[in-house]
């Protein structure tokens, strides 16, 4: 039973979790380059270490960070991994890449530690209710040391297979989501051009066959309401989106409508910046009354 848990990367989904961690019973500390992100974190109750610190003591370490480099930063060459006696599970929750995370797995796994990727779908919301889903690549025994953290963050798991795979759900997933997006604000505009209210529309479709988690979720969450505030920014999503679109290329399988969907995603066309929230792609096919 894992007892002190370190959480690397405190923005808004491993803030999230670090709460969600300590109200489960653990022992839980944090680490983030950003000073404002720490001190909300100790005026939560989460203890701030240095990141080498928790890779030093904690008995599992889970990573929340905005992309592989930052991953690779954080673990590779390590000192306190390589002079650490003990074991360490680390759960990498970021969005990363596939030969990152097996290149970081075999690294670790040479200094005796377990290391998963462990990409989440759910945002800020699900990380704090202890309801994400949760994708897996790695070794089972791992996966057994770091269940009990991973049970308290995840409400669905699902173990994919070996290092990287994951990761590799987790780009399928985003770039479905890239794509729901941009067909659902098509299928809005042509509902609209036809007279039809948007309401009628979500009702037929998300108890029909066209329904997705796009249509049932974001656009009643934070589209309609124009709230767009559901904490995933068009920066993250470009990234996963390229992502996808890179390992599709290097596998030699045929990813069309992605690849055109990326363009559509792209600052010129969209007009969002990295740091927008990505819901606000639809906000074009809304009423003037709603945007």
């Amino acid at each position: 039973m894992a007892h002190s848990v370190g959480v690397i990367g405190l923005g808004a989904m491993g803030f999230a979790m670090a709460s969600t961690l300590m109200k489960a019973g653990f022992d839980v500390s944090g680490a983030d380059l950003s000073p404002e992100r720490r001190s909300a974190a100790l005026r939560a109750g989460v203890a701030a270490r240095d990141a080498a610190e928790m890779l030093a003591a904690a008995d599992v370490v889970v990573l929340s960070l905005p992309d592989a480099r930052s991953v690779r930063a954080v673990l590779s060459g390590s000192r306190a991994l390589a002079s650490r006696r003990a074991p360490l599970a680390v759960v990498d929750t970021s969005t990363s890449e596939p030969e990152v995370s097996r290149a970081l797995e075999a690294e670790l796994a040479a200094l005796g530690h377990g290391f998963l990727d462990a990409p989440v779908s759910g945002g800020p919301a699900g990380a704090a209710s202890g309801t994400l889903a949760m994708m897996i690549g790695g070794r089972p025994e791992v996966l057994a040391a770091a269940r009990p953290v991973i049970d308290a963050l995840a409400q669905k798991v699902v173990h994919a297979g070996a290092s990287g795979a994951g990761n590799v759900v987790k780009l399928i997933n985003n770039m479905l989501v890239a794509c729901h997006m941009v067909t659902t604000r098509e299928a809005l505009r042509l509902a609209e051009a036809s007279g039809v209210d948007v309401g009628a529309i979500f009702a037929a479709v998300n108890g029909a066959t066209g329904r997705s988690a796009v249509s049932e979720v974001h656009y009643p969450a934070w589209v309609l309401t124009g709230r767009f505030d559901s904490g995933f920014s068009s920066g993250l999503m470009r990234k996963d989106l390229r992502l996808a679109i890179e390992m599709a290329e290097a596998l030699g399988v045929r990813t069309e409508l992605a690849r055109h969907a990326a363009g559509l995603w792209s600052e010129a066309a969209s007009g969002l910046a990295d740091g927008e929230d990505f819901t606000r792609i639809a906000r074009s096919a809304l009423p003037e009354t709603r945007s």
